[in-house]
């Protein structure tokens, strides 16, 4: 498969080594241009490109950059992309610490909803709660009695579909977790944040999420601080 990866922090840095480890083709860029790439490059035989390079003959691409920069992308990122690229966001609104406050997101909209009309472009949010080195060390093969589930949401079934695989390849179970309006259920703060959970954890976990946010995911007058002192 033809993927293209924009953001090259943690989330982004391990699906560039996953998938390339898999065999699929890789282009990953950041805001600060290919050169800042190239020693992921030479480590995994990714190509770095410019953020506007990273759709092109992709069959999929993965925005995972901090939800304060998405209004920053190109407006022509997907310019001449077709209608059917899948596009998956892994972001997480992080208002008291990075992102400051979206009042969109805060009086209730769906984190990804937000992203997907900031692109103009349907996506399928996956990858945000599990941490980078749990991505990167705890893929299991099919049927391993400790194999971690991931939530999957999204309104197109076939962009689902292609994030589910992709996932069972990467070592994990994916569960369908809904439309993209039932993706709150997985947003920083619920149950299925961030712990290791098996598919009827998850399944579990998302059951149990409710809607509103905790104070510790809900903006401030003084927000952002940073990870160190939230504001």
């Amino acid at each position: 498969m033809k993927i293209g990866i924009i953001g090259a922090g943690n989330i982004g840095g391990t699906l560039t080594r996953r998938l390339r480890a898999l065999g699929h083709e890789v282009a990953v860029a950041n805001s600060r241009g290919p050169a800042t790439l190239a020693e992921l490059a030479a480590e995994t035989g990714a190509r770095a490109v410019e953020v506007t390079e990273a759709p092109r003959g992709a069959d999929l691409v993965v925005v995972t950059i901090p939800e304060r920069n998405i209004p920053n992308l190109p407006k022509d990122l997907f310019a001449g992309a077709p209608a059917n690229l899948v596009v998956v966001d892994t972001g997480n609104y992080y208002p008291r610490q990075r992102d400051g406050r979206i009042e969109e997101i805060e009086a209730g909209m769906p984190e990804s909803r937000w992203v997907a009309r900031q692109l103009g472009r349907p996506v399928v949010k996956a990858f945000n709660m599990i941490y980078a080195r749990n991505l990167m060390a705890l893929g299991r093969p099919a049927g391993s009695p400790d194999r971690i589930a991931l939530p999957v949401a999204g309104d197109d079934p076939r962009a689902k579909s292609m994030v589910l695989r992709l996932i069972d390849e990467l070592g994990f179970d994916g569960v369908d977790a809904g439309g993209l309006d039932e993706s709150w259920r997985q947003q920083p703060g619920t149950p299925v944040y961030g712990p290791p959970l098996d598919v009827a954890g998850v399944r579990g976990a998302l059951a149990q999420a409710s809607p509103e946010r905790k104070p510790e995911f809900t903006g401030s007058a003084n927000s952002p601080g940073d990870f160190a002192r939230p504001a």
